[in-house]
């Protein structure tokens, strides 16, 4: 009997060591000798400007329009009910570099999306010479947050993330005693409606204001959908231990469930257990000391949606329908973007329950 506790104990020492010689190689910057990296992200064709742009090329990334707030199980795994418009002729695709003291971020004007977000004061946990990389766009890794708008059933395409729009002049980094920079991306007129996106960066913080105006350019009233998402693959986070277990994925948090989140291999099999729809909340993507989150006010009714767009490709969104928008007028929505370490101080203080994302799994 001691013999085979003996034996038992000897197993578990050397699988100890192997994981530890593991997590040492990954430390330094190598390749995993034992657990090498996980599934690659879905297939990225190359974008216009030679960047890698897979999750942007997708058609069913744009979600499905809602029928009503109580009718959001209707989006999971849902195809678009219209095309995603095709981009104004005169308007050319391209990436633009912005920086402030805390972010090095990178917007792509189709869609105004933002597909990119280096964080200046965290390196790297597989590569300790690098900076630390949140959203990103290429060929290992798919991370982005993108906005739009949406009809009905039956109504004209209108101005989403597939469609290019144009940035106007401005600062592109956040200058000494500056304490706000902004960017304004304008689309061309789509089904009548124009959509004017602007984002306001703020010194030391990773709280990401973005406004999100209607403009009604047509003859008849239009009652469009907002959407708010947030799109990544399914991968671990590079350099992550394998000693112990945190979770990696979306997670949506209303007032009346609290924390919801459901893990990748859930939404692969079509296991979406979350509240459809409320007038609080945020939905979340999450990941080791890291985390990003969509926001609207309270008040505003929303539908939540987690979804399978592509191959190892996944989202979590929110959709809120607009009042009527009459010709000649506009409709402003402010919403929040938050992109950066899981500080709880800073997190509570932004919406209640978004400390939560400092998951740690069963720890």
């Amino acid at each position: 009997m001691n013999d085979i506790r003996r034996t038992i104990l000897w197993v578990i020492f050397g699988f100890s060591l192997v994981m530890l010689w593991d997590q040492w190689q990954i430390y330094n910057g190598r390749q995993a000798t034992f657990f090498p990296g996980a599934t690659p992200a879905a297939v990225q064709p190359q974008g216009p400007t030679g960047a890698a742009s897979a999750a942007n090329s997708l058609p069913s990334s744009v979600p499905t329009a809602s029928t009503s707030v109580a009718g959001a199980d209707q989006i999971a795994g849902a195809v678009p009910a219209v095309a995603a418009p095709a981009a104004a002729p005169a308007a050319t695709r391209e990436l633009v570099l912005v920086e402030t003291d805390v972010f090095k971020l990178t917007f792509d004007t189709e869609g105004g999306s933002l597909v990119k977000a280096e964080m200046l004061k965290h390196t790297d946990m597989a590569d300790k010479n690098q900076n630390f990389i949140l959203f990103d766009d290429s060929k290992d890794r798919v991370y982005l947050a993108q906005s739009g708008l949406i009809a009905g059933a039956g109504g004209l395409a209108l101005p989403t993330h597939k469609t290019v729009m144009t940035l106007a002049p401005g600062e592109r980094s956040l200058k000494e005693g500056s304490q706000n920079l902004e960017l304004r991306f304008e689309s061309a007129e789509v089904g009548g409606v124009q959509l004017v996106k602007t984002y306001t960066l703020t010194r030391g913080s990773y709280v990401v204001a973005v406004k999100h105006e209607v403009v009604n350019v047509g003859a008849a009233a239009v009652a469009p959908q907002l959407y708010l998402q947030l799109v990544r693959d399914g991968n671990k986070p590079p350099g992550e231990s394998s000693l112990y277990f945190t979770f990696t994925g979306p997670a949506v948090y209303t007032e009346a469930q609290k924390y919801q989140k459901v893990d990748f291999s859930d939404i692969e099999k079509g296991k979406i257990d979350i509240e459809k729809s409320a007038q609080n909340g945020y939905v979340a993507m999450v990941q080791h000391y890291f985390a990003s989150a969509w926001l609207l006010a309270d008040g505003i009714k929303r539908d939540l949606f987690m979804r399978k767009v592509d191959t190892n490709l996944y989202s979590v969104g929110m959709i809120a329908p607009l009042e009527s928008i009459a010709p000649g007028a506009r409709k402003t929505i402010a919403t929040t973007l938050y992109a950066g370490p899981q500080e709880e101080k800073v997190l509570e203080a932004l919406s209640p329950g978004l400390e939560l994302v400092k998951d740690y799994g069963w720890l």
